[in-house]
């Protein structure tokens, strides 16, 4: 039995579509810090989320090493249950300024450890939080690099750093963006605070204020003062013409 030309594209398309079914590899997760950017200069919380990529081993470790070429004064984590966190800190070939003081260590390395009930099991993820800062102003991105162990003595390090114009490694480094601090208000039209920002026109203000809340009141004061005479002359009116017209009434009367 001969195929025709259709039935032919199809067997084609099929057998294709049967090939890249089974030569293609999931793709995998990454460890990676989230979220993924913050400013310079300032401080900032993120977590290192962890996802367990075997199909039969937990993860039990997760080692962070933090970049020393910008080192931060200030790295704080948040307790996480079932886990045990440790910090190794090294000396600086040029201390930090922070808040009128030398720093002259930094944090370089954080490691989790888990107890049992704590592992990272197939199909789950986890997320180490951590405050930073300040953050470094001279670059535009931190890099962690981190190794993941799991409970069958494997480890995968996530240490490959992805360049421009390459395609993404196997295992890239957790990376942090970091970008530049939104400018001051006074600084979007190019020049210097208004007046209203600086102590003594806020003063100015606040006594102009005051003034015209004193004027108004008086001239509150005046408005029903005036109103007042008005109602009294108009019920003197009143009580007038009411009296005429009694008079003229008994007038009639006696007529």
């Amino acid at each position: 039995m001969r195929m025709t030309p259709a039935r032919r594209l199809a067997a084609v398309s099929a057998a294709a579509a049967t090939a890249v079914v089974a030569f293609a590899v999931p793709a995998s997760a990454h460890v990676t810090v989230q979220p993924g950017d913050a400013q310079q200069g300032g401080y900032t919380a993120v977590a290192f989320r962890v996802p367990d990529e075997s199909d039969t081993a937990s993860t039990v470790k997760l080692e962070v090493n933090l970049p020393m070429d910008h080192p931060m004064a200030s790295v704080r984590i948040l307790p996480l249950p079932g886990w045990t966190a440790t910090l190794e800190k090294s000396k600086l070939d040029k201390p930090l300024k922070s808040h009128g003081q030398d720093i002259t260590e930094a944090v370089s390395k954080i490691t989790w450890t888990a107890d049992d009930s704590a592992k990272i099991a197939p199909g789950q993820f986890q997320e180490f939080k951590v405050s930073l800062g300040a953050l470094p102003t001279d670059t535009d991105k931190l890099t962690f690099k981190a190794l993941q162990t799991y409970d069958n003595g494997d480890i995968v390090r996530w240490i490959d750093e992805a360049k421009d114009g390459q395609p993404e490694p196997a295992h890239p480094a957790p990376v942090l963006t970091l970008t530049k601090a939104a400018a001051a208000a006074g600084d979007h039209h190019g020049g210097a605070p208004s007046a209203a920002a600086t102590p003594s026109a806020a003063a100015g203000s606040s006594q102009d204020a005051q003034g015209d809340k004193q004027t108004a009141a008086k001239s509150s004061d005046t408005t029903a003062r005036t109103l007042g005479v008005a109602g009294i002359v108009v019920g003197a009116l009143g009580a007038g013409l009411g009296v005429a017209g009694l008079r003229r009434r008994s007038n009639g009367s006696a007529s």
